[in-house]
């Protein structure tokens, strides 16, 4: 097998796991199962990812990071800091089927077994955090928010936007959208100092 025919074999088996695990769950898919949607044989799994630890960990990474590249867009952009954070804000909400969400939850989930899982569900986590007090920085900087710790304020801020997202994603009409949006700004605004309504 050539390294090109290697690379893209290795992503069509990511792309079957991630599927195979929104189905199934991480605790609950087996090698076997990846091997078999992808019609493989599973020691082709097990050549590409050597344990199910080092599957299970990857195939997160690949699905949460179509969310990161969509967050390293909005930093990346010439925006100004207020803009970024309503678009970050909106990234974080929950929409549709939730099943980004449901792979997060799963992830933290399973991390407290798998420490690979852990280490990859660490890094890809942190990332929001950083990137949001990036955010809330470059604003306080600018004089748009008023924050004295724009670290703290991105972990308090984070903190409530997972145990709602979780909330929403996982016990159906506990809470709404509209809600969960409304809250979150409530809670970013008293934070930053600015208007509710400037997050709209």
């Amino acid at each position: 097998m050539t390294r090109r025919a290697a690379e893209i074999r290795l992503d069509a088996l990511l792309r079957t796991a991630c599927d195979v695990i929104a189905e199934r769950g991480l605790a609950n898919t087996r090698t076997a199962d990846v091997a078999q949607a992808a019609g493989v044989s599973q020691a082709l799994v097990f050549y590409h990812f050597a344990t199910k630890e080092r599957l299970v960990a990857m195939a997160f990474e690949h699905a949460v990071e179509q969310d990161l590249a969509r967050l390293d867009a909005v930093i990346r952009s010439p925006a100004p800091p207020l803009t970024k954070l309503r678009r970050i804000l909106k990234l974080y909400t929950p929409a549709g089927r939730p099943t980004s969400w449901s792979m997060w939850i799963d992830g933290w989930s399973e991390s407290l077994r798998t420490p690979e899982l852990e280490r990859v569900s660490r890094r890809l986590d942190l990332r929001w955090r950083e990137d949001l007090a990036s955010v809330i920085a470059d604003g306080v900087a600018d004089g748009t928010f008023e924050c004295a710790d724009p670290v703290g304020a991105a972990w308090r801020i984070s903190a409530v936007m997972d145990g709602l997202a979780v909330q929403l994603a996982v016990h159906d009409r506990v809470i709404s959208r509209r809600q969960f949006t409304e809250w979150v700004r409530l809670v970013t605004a008293r934070e930053l100092g600015v208007d509710p309504a400037v997050l709209d």
